[in-house]
């Protein structure tokens, strides 16, 4: 199922529950006796695991407090398989996909850091599987999808121009987000671009199946986009922390103000000169993130 530590973590494959092999990267703790929770990182859309891989870093190593971190490939994603039935590329399946994960990788309970769509994903975990989740850390998501945020990502995903070389793929990401993002340094932009496209015979390329973005075409945005209120109810009891982006324009200030109100435990930050979806391990957010963690056991 893995191999030999490289990079301060092992590459693990399993199967769901239909037959495909999925990834995920295992970042086992600096302290092996460590008996703090197990962390698993969920990413955006069409994200995978190395958007964690700083954050994971920091996490796995923290003298006196480690913890195993498992950064997770979707289905269509990162070196998990691509999906022949596109309308498994869904919530519902995807929320099943973590499960197995953690059954498989011996994982009974876990702190949960779910960025965008990982986040949704954590919504239905919830429902489904409650007692699996030791705390919830969001990442500039919530019941409420802003539709302007989710047509930008709509047509980011789906734009004509594609990148012929490293360069020109942080030059499109600069493009594109550098208005909601001037926390970023050049190594950020880099270090963006390295996590989100693969190395194809030099060539950046998206890493994930392109059908994953065609279904955002088929959305009708004339209609309310439907809410997870409901769910996000039956995450009351469960220590959660909320990351926002200063300037986010997939979650509201007013829906994160909701949440709070619906949540009175709930902690927060803002992730200030950061958008949709912010960086975690730059500026105050892993000393926040240490923080909130921290209180769970």
């Amino acid at each position: 199922m893995g191999g030999m530590i490289k990079d301060g973590f092992t590459e693990k494959f399993y199967r769901s529950s239909d037959g495909l092999k999925l990834h995920a990267r295992d970042y086992p703790p600096a302290d092996k006796a460590s008996a703090l929770p197990t962390i698993v990182c969920l990413p955006g859309l069409t994200r995978n695991a190395r958007d964690f891989h700083e954050l994971a870093l920091l996490l796995s190593a923290d003298i006196g407090s480690t913890h195993r971190v498992i950064a997770l490939d979707y289905r269509g994603r990162g070196l998990s398989d691509r999906d022949e039935n596109k309308t498994n590329y869904n919530l519902a399946v995807e929320s099943g996909d973590v499960i197995a994960a953690c059954s498989v990788l011996g994982i009974d309970r876990a702190i949960f850091i779910g960025t965008s769509r990982g986040g949704l994903i954590m919504h239905l975990l919830g429902a489904i599987k409650p007692e699996l989740i030791v705390g919830i850390i969001l990442n500039d998501i919530g019941p409420v999808i802003e539709p302007a945020g989710l047509m930008a990502i709509r047509d980011y995903l789906n734009r004509d121009r594609k990148p012929r070389s490293w360069n020109d793929a942080v030059d499109i990401l600069r493009e594109n987000h550098e208005a909601a993002f001037p926390a970023l340094s050049p190594r950020d932009w880099e270090d963006m671009a390295h996590a989100i496209y693969l190395n194809q015979n030099g060539i950046p390329v998206g890493d994930y199946d392109t059908d994953i973005a065609e279904q955002l075409k088929k959305l009708d945005f004339s209609n309310p986009l439907p809410d997870l209120w409901p769910q996000f109810q039956g995450l009351r009891s469960i220590p959660l922390l909320l990351v926002r982006g200063e300037n986010s324009n997939l979650l509201s200030r007013q829906t994160a103000d909701e949440m709070a109100k619906r949540h009175p435990d709930m902690v927060q930050i803002t992730a200030k000169g950061q958008g949709h979806a912010p960086l975690l391990h730059l500026g105050e957010i892993p000393a926040a993130i240490r923080t909130f963690i921290g209180g769970l056991r």
